[in-house]
C-alpha cells in the first residue's frame, strides 16, 4: 500500500475495504471481533513517533515571520488558520471557520467560526482572539514589517497603509468575525489558508513578546514566542527544539478539536541538509520518511520504499536586482544573461523526470498563463552580441545560492548554481559566487533585498496568478525590487488592477497579457522551470496525502512499528 495517496486513491481503498469486510463477515459469527482488530489496525499504533528528515533547519516557529517551507511545515501540524484546504488539492476548505460570505461588492467578509475550540495554553478561540491576531499582524515596528514577507505581498502594507488590502476586523459575539478588505481579489480568502496567518494564542504572544523582533544584521533576532513558545489549536503542540541535536519535537494535542484526531503520539523533525544522508537514514530506520528525494534515486525509493511524486506547483528562478547592480538596469543585459543559460539541458540533467523550461513566472495550471509565450532560447552568440551592445561585454556579477538546504523546485542548489556558472563564463561573464546557509541569511538576506543575482523559488500557496506574481513584483521595495525601474510601479498598479478583476475569464485574460509584458518588455528576473518534487515514506508508514501545496498532515501518519 503506497505511503502517500491522493483523494482518488483513498477512496477507493475505502470502498475495497468495505466490500471485504463485509463478504468476510457473511462468512464468520465473530464478526464484531474481527471488527474491533481491523478497526486497530487501520489505527495504526497511536503512540508511535513519526520521524521525519528536515532538509533545512526553521528559520524560526512564528510562522507570520517566516517564508521557508521548513518552518511552514512544522507550523501546519501547530496551527490551523479560518480556511484550510483539502488534502491533496488546492481547494479552500473549512478550518476554524465553518464558513463564510462576502457581501456583494465583495469587500466585507463575515466568518463562523468553530465553537469549543481552545489554544493548547488553555486560551479560548473566539471572535476576540481572531481580531487580537490581525492587529498583531497589522501593527509591526520596522523589523517586523521587513520579517512579515507573507502579510506585505498579500496585503500590501501596514497601519492603514495608502493601498493596504486589509482594513480591519471586527468581532461579532464570539462566534462571528467581519473582515473588511479595501478591493475585491482573487485571493480571498483562500490566502487565510497560509500558514503565515495561522491563529495564534494571544495570551501566548503577549507573556512571549511576539512582537518583539529585532534587525541584526541580514538577520534579526526572534523574541521568546517565535523561539521556544508558539502556541496553536492545531493537532501538535510544539514540545522542543534540540539545537544541539539539530531535532524539533511535537508532542500530540489530546484537546485538538478537529473532525480527524492525530494518529500518531510525536513527530520528530531530524535537521539533515545533505540529500544523501537522509536517503540513508531511511534506509537504516533512523527516520520514517523525508521530503526532496534527489530524482536520481526516485527509480530506487519507487522499489524500496513508498514514494509520491507531487504535480509541479512552482517556479523556479533566477531573481535579479538592479537597485544592488546597477549594470542589470539595461534591459538588454538582463536578456543576455538569459539566452546565455541552456536551461534544456539544466533541466534534463539536474530536474526530475517531468520538469519544464519555464516560458513565465507562473506554472502552466494556474489561470492566467499565456500559451503562446515560448521559452527563451539557448543563444550564446546573442547573448554576446547584447552584451557588446550595452558596452558590458566584462560584466562581473556576485551570484548568491542557498546552501544546507533542497527545495522542491532546486533540489541541488550548488549543481544549478555550476552550471548557471559555466554557461555565463562562456559568454564573458565573471561570476562571484556568494554560497549562504538557507536558513543562516539566505533567505532573509534575499528578501531584504541585498542580493544582485540570486537562485531563488516558489510554491504555490494558493490556485491564483497573484499568489505568484504578486509574491514577487507586487512590492517594488521588494526581492528583484522592481522599483530600481521606470516601470515598477506600473507593473504593481497593473498587478493589483488585475486581481480586483471578478469576472474569472476577463482575469485570466488580463494576466495572460500581463504575463507576455513581464517577459518581452520588462524581464526584472529569470524565470528557470517548474518542477514535481516527490516525497517518501518507510513501507512501515501509511495515511499521508501527498499534497501539491506541500500540505502534509504528517499527524495522519499510521506508523506500524
Amino acid at each position: 500500500m503506497p505511503a502517500i495517496k491522493t483523494t482518488a486513491t483513498v477512496a477507493l481503498l475505502a470502498a475495497s475495504a468495505l466490500a471485504l469486510s463485509s463478504c468476510a463477515s457473511s462468512k464468520r459469527n465473530d464478526d464484531k471481533a474481527a471488527g474491533t482488530d481491523a478497526a486497530s489496525a487501520a489505527k495504526g499504533n497511536t503512540n508511535a513517533t513519526l520521524n521525519f528528515g528536515a532538509a533545512g533547519a526553521p528559520a524560526t516557529f512564528d510562522p507570520f515571520y517566516a517564508s521557508d517551507g521548513e518552518t511552514f511545515r512544522i507550523s501546519r501540524q501547530i496551527f490551523q488558520g479560518l480556511v484550510g484546504f483539502k488534502p491533496g488539492t488546492a481547494d479552500v476548505a473549512p478550518a476554524l471557520a465553518t464558513k463564510w460570505e462576502p457581501s456583494p461588492d465583495g469587500k466585507t467578509w463575515t466568518f463562523t467560526l468553530k465553537t469549543g475550540v481552545k489554544f493548547t495554553d488553555g486560551t479560548p478561540f473566539n471572535a476576540d482572539a481572531v481580531c487580537k491576531n490581525f492587529k498583531r499582524m497589522d501593527s509591526q515596528n520596522a523589523a517586523g514589517q521587513t520579517a512579515s514577507e507573507y502579510w506585505l505581498t498579500n496585503m500590501g502594507g501596514y497601519n492603514g497603509a495608502k493601498g493596504e488590502l486589509y482594513q480591519g476586523c471586527t468581532a461579532k459575539g464570539d462566534s462571528t468575525v467581519v473582515i473588511k478588505i479595501s478591493r475585491p481579489t482573487s485571493k480571498f480568502p483562500a490566502l487565510l489558508g497560509l500558514p503565515a496567518f495561522s491563529m495564534q494564542s494571544p495570551t501566548a504572544m503577549d507573556k512571549y513578546d511576539a512582537n518583539g523582533i529585532k534587525a541584526q544584521g541580514q538577520g534579526f533576532v526572534y523574541p521568546a514566542y517565535a523561539n521556544a513558545h508558539p502556541v496553536g489549536t492545531g493537532p501538535m503542540k510544539f514540545e522542543k527544539y534540540d539545537q544541539t541535536n539539530k531535532t524539533v519535537s511535537l508532542v500530540r494535542n489530546d484537546d485538538y478539536a478537529g473532525d480527524e484526531k492525530p494518529t500518531v503520539k510525536r513527530i520528530v523533525f531530524s535537521i539533515i541538509p545533505d540529500e544523501t544522508a537522509r536517503k540513508q537514514a531511511l534506509a537504516s530506520g533512523q527516520i520514517d520518511g523525508y521530503d526532496l528525494p534527489n530524482p536520481v534515486d526516485w527509480p530506487s525509493l519507487k522499489k524500496d520504499d513508498n514514494l509520491e511524486i507531487r504535480p509541479a506547483f512552482n517556479i523556479l528562478y533566477l531573481g535579479l536586482n538592479a537597485k544592488v547592480d546597477p549594470n542589470l538596469k539595461d534591459l538588454r543585459v538582463r536578456q543576455a544573461l538569459y539566452y546565455a543559460i541552456n536551461r534544456d539541458q539544466l533541466v534534463r540533467s539536474l530536474l526530475p523526470s517531468g520538469a519544464n523550461v519555464a516560458s513565465q513566472f507562473i506554472p502552466s495550471t494556474v489561470a492566467g498563463y499565456n500559451k503562446s509565450l515560448q521559452p527563451y532560447t539557448y543563444d550564446p552568440a546573442k547573448a554576446k552580441s547584447l552584451l557588446a551592445a550595452a558596452g558590458k561585454s566584462n560584466l562581473k556579477i556576485t551570484l548568491w545560492y542557498p546552501t544546507e538546504v533542497s527545495r522542491p523546485y532546486m533540489p541541488a542548489p550548488d549543481k544549478i548554481f555550476n552550471a548557471i556558472k559555466s554557461d555565463w563564463a562562456a559568454v564573458g561573464v565573471q561570476v562571484t559566487p556568494k554560497p549562504m546557509p538557507w536558513a543562516g541569511g539566505y533567505v532573509t538576506g534575499t528578501q531584504n533585498g541585498n542580493a544582485a543575482a540570486y537562485l531563488m523559488g516558489w510554491t504555490g500557496d494558493y490556485n491564483t496568478p497573484d499568489n505568484f506574481l504578486g509574491s514577487f513584483f507586487a512590492d517594488p521595495k521588494g526581492q528583484m525590487s522592481v522599483g530600481a525601474y521606470d516601470w515598477g510601479s506600473k507593473l504593481a498598479d497593473a498587478l493589483s488592477a488585475d486581481d480586483s478583476i471578478v469576472d474569472e475569464g476577463k482575469r485570466a485574460s488580463a494576466y495572460e497579457d500581463l504575463n507576455k509584458q513581464i517577459m518581452e518588455q520588462y524581464l526584472p528576473g529569470l524565470p528557470i522551470s517548474s518542477s514535481p518534487p516527490a516525497i517518501v515514506f518507510s513501507k512501515k508508514v501509511t495515511g499521508v496525502v501527498a499534497s501539491p501545496l506541500t500540505d502534509e498532515h504528517l499527524w495522519t501518519a499510521k506508523v506500524d512499528k
